[in-house]
């Protein structure tokens, strides 16, 4: 008889790294998977549907103007109750430190069904920062089932909050897993049916700004930033896809609308995304995905934020955490820009996010769990 899996995906992040999961469950002979989207990021998961060829089974809708984190929360949590108790499946499986994994994990706690987390561990240590997403995944770890580390920091992070070993897997991080998958269909479909944003012949600097605790003054300086260093280097091109969030979206055009190498675009498909990441000379990101992806590519990332729960790739030189202090910003960026022997320093590091394995990684232990005789 086969299991079935529940696989929640609320975010743009959540889809891109859950399809390769999906995608291992659909392959297996033991399991059959159901899709739920909650309903977040509507406009921005519907082209990863398409280009994963995910094929969603239940959609909560959860989404509603002007809607507060309390609000959407709940309104996850109780449309997953539903689910639950009707579906009845074997294990639901989340991903990350949103609303959509913390109403995942909760729903299944008091249904009695086990809950297994991808990219668990991951911690800042500051409650507030990223906020609410340290929150979510420090209160998911306590009714996660099978806590899938994506680094061996993730892990330490979990035994030293008392989570027993043998519960805990190191997998890798299944971003790098989406990112294989993106990059060989582009490459198979042929690169001409890709067409990304960039200026032919014009190298380019990606920019990707949005979270939540960098709105207001942290974005304005990082846009001022982004400016200086535009005119400091008009060869240089700076793409930057604008979140749609109006609050994101006024500071931006007001401080970068008018700069003719600062391409302000709409956010990209994923399989453009990954072309221009694997096609850029620097990226400047606040992005969580984009600091596990871009070392697989070979690309340093300066992080514009001022902790990062990714400390690994910190760690290893193929990141560099500067903040949104526009001093900080310009002299990292331009240190990267006319320093070779930096560039490459970062460059060649290497990534500590897994070999793309990981989705087979995590089938296996629930194999090993779920099929017992």
């Amino acid at each position: 008889m086969l299991q079935k899996l529940l696989v929640i995906i609320g975010t743009r992040p959540e889809a891109i790294k859950l399809a390769p999961v999906v995608a291992a469950i659909e392959r297996s002979s033991w399991a059959q998977c159901e899709v739920v989207l909650t309903g977040q990021h509507k406009e921005l998961i519907e082209p990863l549907v398409a280009q994963f060829g995910l094929r969603v089974n239940h959609n909560l809708q959860a989404m509603q103007e002007n809607q507060t984190l309390a609000g959407v929360t709940a309104r996850i949590l109780q449309g997953l109750d539903h689910l639950l108790e009707s579906i009845q499946p074997a294990a639901v499986i989340g991903q990350g430190d949103t609303a959509s994994v913390l109403a995942a994990s909760m729903a299944s706690f008091f249904r009695h069904i086990p809950f297994a987390h991808v990219e668990a561990g991951l911690r800042t240590g500051n409650i507030h920062l990223p906020f609410p997403e340290e929150l979510n995944r420090v209160l998911t770890s306590r009714m996660t089932r099978w806590h899938f580390a994506p680094t061996l920091t993730a892990q330490h992070n979990l035994i030293k909050e008392g989570y027993a070993a043998q519960d805990i897997w190191v997998t890798g991080n299944t971003v790098i897993d989406a990112l294989h998958m993106m990059l060989n269909s582009s490459k198979s479909a042929g690169a001409a049916q890709v067409k990304t944003p960039a200026r032919e012949g014009r190298e380019f600097v990606l920019i990707t700004a949005h979270r939540r605790e960098n709105l207001g003054e942290p974005m304005r300086e990082i846009c001022r930033a982004i400016a200086a260093l535009a005119l400091e280097h008009p060869k240089l091109d700076f793409i930057y896809p604008v979140h749609p969030n109006p609050a994101v979206r006024q500071v931006v055009n007001q401080a970068l609308a008018g700069l003719s190498n600062v391409l302000l675009v709409e956010p990209c498909d994923y399989p453009v995304f990954c072309q221009l990441m694997s096609h850029a000379r620097l990226i400047l990101s606040d992005s969580g995905g984009v600091q596990e992806e871009a070392p697989a590519l070979g690309k340093p990332v300066l992080v514009l934020r001022e902790q990062t729960e990714r400390p690994e790739a910190v760690e290893r030189g193929c990141n560099q955490l500067v903040g949104t202090q526009f001093e900080r910003i310009v002299s990292a960026a331009n240190e990267l820009l006319t320093n070779s022997d930096k560039y490459q320093q970062m460059a060649t590091a290497g990534s500590p996010y897994g070999d793309g394995q990981a989705s087979a990684k995590i089938l296996d232990v629930l194999q090993a769990t779920l099929c017992k005789t």
